[in-house]
């Protein structure tokens, strides 16, 4: 079904030889799970992009070799093999775009390269923003520029108001307010961009698991009405990790008959749209964006 879906929204170009991968306009895209890097991909060739694409095995769907010019596989941890491509490949502006899944850190059948565990040596920590920022200033070394990853799905991001045909009850407005405070706090802290909220109790912070198991822990807790908090990080770098959601948020939603769900305006990037209100519309949630 996904890769129906996948396929069914691939874009029609017209069709002509692939010039030089050195032109100018050439992208580099590391591609982690969901339609993120399908978004960017399509976005990137509408405006005359090149894209040579490193997908992350365990992580980036195969589909995506249809939606760029060039693409390779690399291990969660083989960095030097990921530097090789974009040097022979001439690129030298990069972006990421999807989740690369946690767990991979812990998987044995995972081996980190010797770039990858010289970048872990020196890591003060393993948050999500330690590592994205020390890889960003490894790929500077390499002579590749880590771009904004919004830099060309802006009208993706969410508008303020409420975005569907239902807002916000009184009682999930106490909670919203409550749960972005927590949130900013978190992601103060690097832990997560995710709170799940009911009754003014926190049911459920996102960790390393991510916004989706988050959603369907705390949900599962709550029982059902949990109002759902996703924000940015008060220093947010949207070269990475920027918050994004989609249907499967919506569809987590639904399994554990949460209620609402808060986002922000201008800083959350919202994956189909459409599908995302006519689900929410559908199962009688609240998505309420603000700033």
């Amino acid at each position: 079904m996904v890769e129906r879906q996948i396929l069914a929204t691939r874009p029609k170009f017209k069709s002509h030889p692939i010039r030089s991968m050195s032109a100018s306009k050439t992208l580099g895209l590391i591609a982690g799970n969901g339609k993120f890097p399908f978004l960017f991909a399509r976005q990137a060739r509408l405006k005359d992009f090149k894209i040579v694409a490193v997908g992350i095995k365990g992580d980036t769907s195969f589909f995506l070799r249809l939606f760029v010019d060039r693409f390779y596989w690399v291990g969660p941890g083989e960095l030097k093999k990921l530097f090789e491509i974009f040097r022979n490949e001439g690129v030298h502006d990069v972006i990421m775009a999807g989740q690369v899944n946690p767990d991979n850190l812990f998987d044995a059948k995972f081996d980190l390269d010797e770039e990858f565990q010289e970048l872990f040596s020196a890591m003060s920590d393993r948050k999500a923003d330690t590592i994205f920022a020390a890889v960003a200033d490894r790929l500077k070394k390499e002579g590749l520029t880590l771009l904004d990853s919004t830099f060309l799905v802006k009208n993706y991001l969410a508008p303020r108001g409420t975005l569907t045909k239902r807002g916000p009850t009184e009682k999930e407005l106490a909670d919203i307010d409550f749960g972005r405070g927590i949130a900013k706090a978190m992601g103060e802290l690097d832990v997560g961009q995710t709170v799940i909220v009911k009754k003014k109790a926190i049911v459920a912070i996102e960790a390393m698991e991510g916004t989706d198991r988050a959603i369907v822990r705390g949900g599962g807790i709550a029982r059902q009405g949990a109002v759902i908090v996703k924000v940015s990080k008060p220093k947010q770098d949207n070269r990475f990790d920027i918050p994004v959601i989609g249907p499967r948020t919506i569809k987590n939603m639904i399994k554990v008959k949460a209620g609402c769900l808060a986002i922000e305006a201008g800083k959350t990037l919202i994956i189909d749209r459409i599908e995302v209100v006519q689900l929410a519309n559908k199962a009688n949630i609240c998505i309420v964006s603000s700033d």
